[in-house]
Parts: C-alpha cells; sequence; structure tokens
C-alpha cells in the first residue's frame, strides 16, 4: 500500500467488501441477501470506502446463472463497508483450481485513463477465496465516479500481469460500473454480470454499499445559571458561555459559544445542538472546558469563571452531578473565604443519531430528476451555427452538454430511469399557441423519457416541431415540479429541476415566489445560464448570500444552485473535464438540501427500504 493509500484511511469512508456467490434461485438470492446482509449506508458526499473480498464455491453447472449470496464477514469491525458477491467463475487451471485476486480501476476525469487503485491478496488453488486484505475509496454524490474490477487466476509469483500467459488463459472476467450506481440501487445492492470473454459465461458480482463507522451523534443540550458575579457597574451581568475541547497536547480548541443573555444573574440559555466529534472527538472521558463570561459591547468581555465537564458526566442528564461551581481562579487565590462566582447547571441533554444523504438513499430515497429547456427566440434559429440550439453534428450544444453532464449522475439515484422532460418558452404547433411548460416526447399525458439518451431525442425532435417564441417565465416548470413534490412529502421522495436558460428571465416576481413555496416542499431546482447574456438575476434567484423572499416571506431553505455555463468551457476543448466539473458544481449542495429538508421536518431514514412505486404519470392539472 503506497503513501496515498494510507491517508485514504484517516478520512469518513463508505467501505467495500467483496464476496463470491454460489449458484441458486433469486429469490432464495433476495432472502439470503437481506436476512445475512443488513448492510448499512451513512455518508454525505465526500465519504471514503473500504473494498472487501470474498469468493464462494463454484457448485453451479447450469448455462443460466442464477445467484445465491452467503454473508460477509470480516474480523475487524468496520461499520462503512462496500460488499461484492461473485459467482461461478471459470476454472482457469488444469490439474487445479484457480488462484484468483481482484484488481480495482478507478478513471480519472481528465484522462479518462483507467488506473489501478489496489489489488487483493493471491489466494492458491481454491474457487472460495476470503480476501483480507481492503481498500478505500471517496464518494461524492456530485462527480460521476467510474470504477472497473478485474478478476485474474494468477500463476505467476510477478506482480506484473503483463508476464503472464497473454492468451487470457489468466482472465476470469470484468465488469464496470459506477459509484453513483451501486448508492442509488435498491437496497445500496447492485447485480451485474462478468463479461470480458467472447463467448463465455464469466459469473456474477453483486456490489453493497455501507459506510464506515465514526461518531455521528449529535448532543442536544440546556444550561442555566444561578447568582453569578455582577460584573457592570450600572446594571446586571450579561453572561455567555464558551466551551472547549480538550486536545491531546494539553490545549483547549472552542467547539460552542452560547448566545449573551442581557441584564441578569440567573440566565437561562437556549438549547442548543453540536455534533459528539466536536464536543470530545469521540472521547467520552476527554475534558471539556466551559468559561462563563459578561460580554461588553467593545469586545472586552469580563471572566466570571470556568468549570470543566466531560461528555460522560453530561450524558447523564439533568442531575446532582451536573450542577457546577463556576470559579475564578485569580478570586480564589485572592479571597480566603471565596466560594465561586455561581452555579451552572444542566437542565436537558439528548443525543440522537446524524442522519446523512446516504441514509436516506440506503433507506430506499427515490432522487427524481426533472429537465426544462428554454426555447425562446434569443436562443437563435437552431438551423443556423450561431444558434445555441444549433445541431453540431460532431459536438453537442451548450444545452445537451449541460443536460448530459448533469442528467448522468443525478440518474444512478432513480430506479426507472424514466425522466419528466419539459420545454419553455415555444410556439406549439398545430396553432401556434405559446406554451411555458410542454412536453418535449408531444405527451401531454405522459412527458417521461428514458434515459439521457431519450431526453436528448427528445430535444432534438422538439427543436424540428415548435417555433422558439417567448418569453423566458420559469414559474410555469417550477410549479409543475412543485406539484409533484406537494404529493410526497414522506421522506420516500426527492425531486431535482434542472432548467438550462439563456436569457433574462421575465417573470422575476412568479418565479420568486414560485421558490418560496417550493421551498416548503423536497424538492431543489438548478439553474444553467447558457450564451453571453448577464444573469444577475439569476445570481439573485441562487441564494447562497441573500435567502430568497416573496411578498415579505422569506424561504424555509436555500433550495436553487445557479451556475453559467460559460465559466466551464475548457479552453483547450477538453468538454469532458469542463463538463464533470460543471456536474460537481451543480450538484454539491443537493445532499445538504436534501438533509435539510428532512431535519426540518422531523423525518428519520425508513429501516426498511420501501418499495418503489414511480409517482403519477401526469398531475391532475394539465401542461
Amino acid at each position: 500500500m503506497d503513501e496515498d493509500e494510507i491517508k485514504l484511511i484517516s478520512q469518513k469512508c463508505i467501505g467495500l467488501f467483496f464476496c463470491y456467490q454460489r449458484s441458486f434461485s433469486k429469490a432464495f438470492f433476495r432472502r439470503t441477501v437481506q436476512q445475512r446482509l443488513p448492510l448499512q449506508i451513512y455518508s454525505t458526499s465526500g465519504s471514503r470506502i473500504v473494498i472487501k473480498v470474498h469468493i464462494l464455491p463454484h457448485h453451479c453447472k447450469q448455462t443460466v446463472l442464477q445467484t445465491d449470496c452467503c454473508e460477509c464477514t470480516s474480523g475487524e469491525r468496520e461499520p462503512h463497508r462496500f460488499a461484492v458477491t461473485q459467482g461461478n467463475l471459470l476454472d482457469r487451471d488444469t490439474f487445479s483450481k484457480s488462484d484468483p485476486l481482484c484488481i480495482l480501476y478507478t478513471q480519472g476525469a481528465e484522462s479518462k485513463q483507467w488506473r489501478e487503485f489496489g489489488r487483493t491478496e493471491v489466494i492458491d488453488n481454491t474457487l472460495n477465496p476470503d480476501f483480507v486484505r481492503k481498500y478505500i475509496l471517496d464518494y461524492f454524490f456530485e462527480e460521476k465516479q467510474n470504477l472497473r474490477f478485474d478478476i485474474y487466476d494468477i500463476d505467476s509469483k510477478s506482480p506484473d500481469l503483463a508476464k503472464h500467459p497473454s492468451d487470457f488463459n489468466d482472465f476470469l472476467g470484468q465488469t464496470f460500473c459506477t459509484l453513483g450506481e451501486i448508492v442509488g440501487s435498491p437496497g445500496s445492492r447492485l447485480e451485474k454480470p462478468l463479461g470480458g470473454i467472447p463467448g463465455k459465461n464469466c459469473g456474477t458480482i453483486i456490489l453493497t454499499a455501507e459506510e464506515l463507522g465514526n461518531c455521528r451523534d449529535c448532543a442536544t443540550m440546556q444550561f442555566c445559571a444561578n447568582k453569578l458575579d455582577k460584573k457592570d457597574f450600572f446594571g446586571r451581568s450579561d453572561p455567555f458561555m464558551v466551551f472547549y475541547r480538550s486536545n491531546e497536547d494539553g490545549t483547549f480548541t472552542i467547539c460552542h459559544k452560547t448566545e449573551v443573555v442581557k441584564n441578569t444573574l440567573n440566565p437561562i440559555w437556549q438549547p442548543f445542538t453540536i455534533p459528539v466529534r466536536a464536543l470530545c472527538n469521540g472521547d467520552y472521558d476527554r475534558s471539556i472546558k466551559v468559561e462563563v463570561y459578561d460580554w461588553d459591547r467593545d469586545g472586552s468581555h469580563d471572566f466570571i469563571g470556568e468549570f470543566t465537564t466531560s461528555y460522560r458526566e453530561l450524558s447523564r442528564g439533568q442531575s446532582q452531578f451536573n450542577v457546577y461551581e463556576v470559579v475564578n481562579p485569580k478570586k480564589k487565590l485572592k479571597k480566603r473565604r471565596y466560594i465561586n462566582s455561581g452555579t451552572v447547571t444542566l437542565l436537558s441533554f439528548l443525543v440522537e443519531a446524524e442522519h446523512t444523504f446516504l441514509d436516506y438513499i440506503k433507506a430506499g430515497l427515490q432522487i427524481h430528476f426533472t429537465v426544462a429547456i428554454d426555447f425562446t427566440a434569443s436562443n437563435g434559429n437552431p438551423s443556423q451555427s450561431t444558434s445555441l440550439h444549433y445541431m453540431n453534428p460532431y459536438q453537442m450544444n451548450a444545452y445537451a452538454m449541460a443536460l448530459k453532464a448533469v442528467g448522468e449522475i443525478i440518474q444512478d439515484y432513480d430506479s426507472d430511469k424514466m425522466f419528466p422532460a419539459l420545454g419553455f418558452g415555444a410556439k406549439l404547433p398545430p396553432d401556434g399557441r405559446v406554451s411555458h411548460e410542454f412536453p418535449l416526447n408531444g405527451n401531454v399525458d405522459n412527458p417521461y423519457c428514458n434515459g439521457m439518451e431519450g431526453i436528448l431525442e427528445a430535444y432534438h425532435e422538439s427543436l424540428k416541431t415548435v417555433q422558439l417564441y417567448g418569453p423566458t417565465n420559469f414559474a410555469p416548470v417550477i410549479n409543475h415540479v412543485a406539484r409533484y413534490a406537494a404529493a410526497v412529502q414522506d421522506g420516500s421522495q426527492y425531486f431535482v429541476l434542472l432548467i438550462i436558460t439563456d436569457g433574462v428571465i421575465s417573470d422575476m416576481a412568479q418565479t420568486k415566489e414560485a421558490i418560496v413555496n417550493a421551498a416548503k416542499l423536497p424538492m431543489s431546482i438548478i439553474i444553467v445560464g447558457v450564451g453571453q447574456a448577464e444573469f444577475d438575476a439569476m445570481v439573485e434567484l441562487d441564494g447562497d448570500d441573500v435567502r430568497i423572499s416573496s411578498r415579505g416571506k422569506l424561504a424555509e431553505r436555500d433550495i436553487v444552485q445557479f451556475v453559467p455555463f460559460r465559466d466551464y468551457m475548457d479552453r483547450t476543448g477538453n468538454h469532458v473535464l469542463s463538463m464533470a466539473r460543471l456536474a460537481k458544481d451543480v450538484l454539491a449542495e443537493i445532499p445538504d438540501q436534501l438533509i435539510l429538508y428532512m431535519k426540518s421536518r422531523g423525518i428519520k431514514p425508513n429501516q426498511t427500504p420501501p418499495e418503489y412505486s414511480p409517482p403519477g404519470l401526469s398531475p391532475t392539472s394539465t401542461i
């Protein structure tokens, strides 16, 4: 393991472990997986993965492979895992069984070349190896992370596969997938066939994801104080508290500061929530120092006193053990009769698990993706090369590139891969009426397209049938998706709307109102601006700096992310890298937006993934 791989272990991970499987009925496989692999996922974007490989016996001699799975176990307790199960491997050795090895490759975003990430040890003469070596990968929701798994029968001690016989005698098969495919599959289990050898049935691989454990609890607590020292000459003190976590070297790091309670010696502070890892780094007996101050406007806050505690003590809750004397060390040295500068009492203490994006995905949440494309006349005549909608036979236009970049990642989290595709700002045949909410496939009752290719095909066909017109109105398509989201607010589904546009928005007031209303619903909005227009209004909709409001009402959440497409065009012409960067930036906020919605509604991940049922094909109101 090289230095880079060692560094990978130090961060939060999703674990992968592998096992190879026997062949039985699919029903038995599903039952076994449910009963014997109760895997869980708890990851947010930026998590990491451990991989372990285990191969089960080769018993089935049927031509059509049916798979079964047995329990994957490990000698170490690693709560974040990625499980890979394979079955019916080829036996390449004449007088003995294969000596298998599994190699994991990852693909670079820039070069698109496959790079070996790591390999298991070789286990001799067996079709049932239980590999011990594990690997760690980063997981990012907003990136398309391509993986390749190659299985070899190793007959040489050399680590160089090029030195092995070159007639494929050592190659047992391979499979390709993305990390998002595995995470987004029902139950986070993905079953794929092994291939790579023409005319040979190489077996089946099953990938299962689970996150490595770390302390993800959050503690909510409330304190009050009694008879604190009076520090202000003309009034009582204005007390607040500062919490510090102790470090290994004896120093302290600030981790929380309460609000100031004005003009009182007996304050009651508001409850606050803090991650347990921030409070004590997961060490329940580590010292926590709390300092109490009297707030001063000029920043020269007066020290009242301090006390120490620990997470373990606080976790006892309200009791005689959690009443603390606030002591000023200087006063204690100077005054013989000094007792304390008041007391602080813990009023309540509650610990809850901090649920993450992958907790909800693992529980069966589906992310539904809808695209809305700008068909206004400002895009230019699609038949001319200057148009943003121009169909160059050798290169996708900006609309198609943005759609493909975002959609290829989102689609991994929707099990049926059927996506509504809408257009706005065009005159429709046969009567030439202007519509700001029409289906690209022409089917009002069923605006769904099959995968990204289906959306692109419907987009190309629409350009041949509709007349680009205007104005640029966003509110209708936002309200369209909001109607779907309003019907499913139980945490089982989340909706993402991608709007691709070229110009200045025409219905700003209506769009703001639509966004404020949508912020209450399980949905997010991505806006990609193409062309050279000014997009100042779009920046206003993206409430990163100032939360958007309408009619005096603030949006509950920031659900809009805007990016100008031109900022991602690579001068060297490397569109693959450009689109990877675009997708990363526009999708990076989705996990946090989803979690914030779930928290605001008190929705926790289901313990058992629900049966998936697609939403209705058409809302009650017409398109």
